[in-house]
């Protein structure tokens, strides 16, 4: 669904509303805009269209532009979200979410769809947000970000606790895919942290953008946040190779084994069929005129096949 909404704090009131006009201040919220919506926006606030565009290309990295004729700065980030799979499934993945300082009027979000960060900002759950106050708005989005991420990998690590469990009960492909799908979302969260850190060091020296005193502190937490999560995307991710790996080997292992059961049960089989198929043939053989001769046959085809099974489970060839 198409959305363009615009948010303005009354800066005597500091009362938080939505509006329907461009109004110096405010923050405009735009999720996948249609293309009406993107030339709106670009000609009533005067900025590029490739401002918004650039933001909704699902591969942008993160990192951050500007044009320095007007003042305007694109500021893109990735958001951890979570999708569904094929079977239903949490699929954790990560999008590109852009921050647009049109010089000191206006502050734009654009995103491909809607996500939990901007969610906070448009329900008022955070603490000390205006609309007005765009170098903060762009810190507490960092900040948010990095504790999402956060959150989001000690669910990954909750998730793939409860797979292995499965797994030590029984070896299913659905556990092992599942682990596959958070394994490549931990690379996904590794990528997009490491590339967010430069962005949040770039803006922390201040030459982007201006730093308030107050502010700065809230970026700051968010560049330790998101080291944290780094840190613990990476050992995450280490022991989610190492169990992939372990598992990969026990279930090479247990193929070995049944082949090689199967091996001794066909070679056991083998013994009193080559007997039976023997006194089978149109020619003197022993016995042939015995009237015990079946029973006797028998007797040496169990014989047999028991002398086998016991040199095959000496030898470890029969679990």
């Amino acid at each position: 669904m198409d959305l363009l909404r615009i948010y303005y704090t009354d800066m005597e009131t500091n009362e938080f509303q939505e509006i329907k006009e461009f109004k110096r201040g405010a923050w405009i919220n735009l999720v996948n805009p249609s293309e009406s919506e993107i030339r709106k926006v670009c000609e009533s606030v005067n900025i590029e269209e490739e401002f918004i565009r650039d933001a909704l290309d699902f591969e942008e990295k993160a990192r951050i532009d500007e044009e320095e004729d007007d003042n305007t700065k694109l500021f893109v980030v990735d958001v951890p979200i979570i999708e569904k799979g094929e079977e239903g499934e949490a699929v954790y993945n990560t999008m590109p979410l852009g921050m647009i300082v049109v010089r000191d009027d206006f502050f734009i979000t654009v995103s491909l769809r809607k996500n939990k960060i901007i969610d906070n900002f448009e329900k008022r759950k955070i603490k000390n947000f205006q609309t007005y106050k765009k170098t903060r708005f762009i810190f507490q989005i960092l900040y948010l970000n990095s504790s999402f991420y956060l959150n989001y990998l000690k669910q990954i690590n909750k998730e793939t606790e409860i797979a292995e469990y499965i797994l030590k009960n029984s070896m299913r492909n659905k556990e092992l895919l599942k682990l596959l799908n958070l394994e490549k979302g931990l690379v996904y969260f590794t990528t997009s942290l490491k590339s967010n850190e430069l962005v949040m060091e770039k803006t922390l020296r201040g030459k982007i953008i201006k730093l308030y005193e107050e502010d700065s502190e809230i970026l700051e937490d968010a560049i330790t946040e998101n080291r944290q999560a780094i840190e613990m995307a990476q050992i995450y991710r280490d022991i989610l190779n190492g169990t992939m790996d372990a598992y990969a080997s026990i279930i090479s292992n247990n193929l070995n084994s049944v082949m090689k059961t199967l091996t001794s049960i066909t070679i056991i089989l083998a013994i009193p069929t080559m007997i039976s198929s023997f006194w089978g043939m149109n020619v003197g053989l022993p016995f042939e005129n015995n009237r015990l001769g079946f029973v006797i046959i028998v007797a040496v085809s169990l014989v047999l096949t028991l002398l086998v099974s016991w040199l095959l489970k000496r030898r470890n060839m029969l679990d």
